[in-house]
């Protein structure tokens, strides 16, 4: 019995000791890559992480000397490279995922003192960024300016939609009834389908991209791209690099293309519209999300407080 037991530790023994000599670039290429594509909608943002902030400075360890003295050296030096914590703690929430997964499968062991999940960074009091209409009015003619072909067409159709900037880059003509004027995100950020309703500005908006489309000679049929790059003839990558450019124009370096959509329901909260509404408009699953959005001007909030005056006024008579 006794030699029994003896020969099944070292059996054991022998069969953890060959699941932890992995690598993290083998862990990463042969183990996780191909589990996220199999079970995450999205993976190109992992894969840009990993290549650029991963492989080059931690590829050759293996994954059980990924210990936190080598981890807080990592997030250290992002630091002092200048990335925003914000952007740490995306790299941050990969490389936890990453040892959940390596532990859950039996490449490092499920409990070391040396190697928990990393923390991560605090970045503050989240802001909100909403732009008035001088700065909308600054911007548009920046937009206008750009040798982009699609830009002031994007940011119109933004700021009149609040979609988000990956639902019109990935949306197609056949996800656009004009006539009815609704436009479909067939799986949203919650994973599932949403309307956008259109109005009389925005539908003017996607005439004038199919004009623009079909004076670049651009195919505009129903499997088509609303925006195509005239290079690729595909989808956009993304709008960045114009995108960039044309705010700095306009003097509005911190505003995200994001904040268009925090605009669309700021100037709706501002304009009357209820939040519950906005919800609908904007396709949250929950009241929650949209309170965020519900940035009222203080001329407004006076104005509302007046509606009290006559009442309470008459009491005094």
């Amino acid at each position: 019995m006794i030699s029994l037991f003896k020969r099944s530790k070292t059996t054991d023994h022998k069969h953890s000791s060959i699941d932890d000599q992995i690598t993290v670039n083998a862990f990463f290429d042969d183990h996780y890559f191909p589990h996220a594509q199999a079970t995450k909608r999205l993976t190109h943002h992992d894969w840009s992480i990993y290549n650029k902030h991963m492989r080059p400075s931690l590829g050759r360890y293996l994954m059980r000397d990924l210990t936190n003295p080598v981890l807080d050296v990592w997030v250290r030096e992002q630091l002092v490279a200048g990335y925003q914590r914000s952007t740490i703690n995306k790299h941050i929430h990969l490389m936890n995922r990453m040892l959940n997964l390596a532990r859950h499968w039996g490449h490092i062991a499920a409990q070391n003192p040396y190697q928990h999940n990393l923390k991560k960074l605090a970045v503050g009091d989240f802001t909100q960024r909403f732009l008035s209409e001088v700065e909308i009015d600054q911007l548009l003619k920046a937009c206008r300016a750009s040798r982009h072909p699609y830009l002031y067409l994007i940011v119109q159709l933004l700021l009149l939609t609040g979609a988000r900037k990956g639902e019109a880059r990935l949306a197609c003509w056949k996800h656009v009834d004009l006539h009815k004027r609704v436009w479909t995100v067939p799986r949203s950020k919650n994973g599932r389908s949403r309307h956008i309703i259109l109005s009389h500005a925005a539908v003017a908006v996607l005439h004038a991209v199919r004009v623009k489309s079909e004076d670049l000679l651009l195919p505009t049929k129903p499997d088509d791209y609303l925006f195509i790059n005239p290079i690729t003839r595909t989808a956009y990558h993304s709008f960045d690099t114009a995108w960039f450019k044309a705010r700095a124009e306009a003097g509005l370096d911190n505003v995200r293309m994001h904040d268009l959509r925090h605009t669309y329901a700021s100037l709706l909260i501002n304009k009357g519209v209820s939040l519950y509404e906005v919800q609908t408009l904007l396709g949250h699953s929950s009241m929650q999300m949209t309170q965020r959005y519900a940035h009222l001007e203080p001329d407004l909030l006076h104005q509302r407080t007046e509606l009290l005056t006559s009442i309470i006024s008459k009491s005094r008579i």
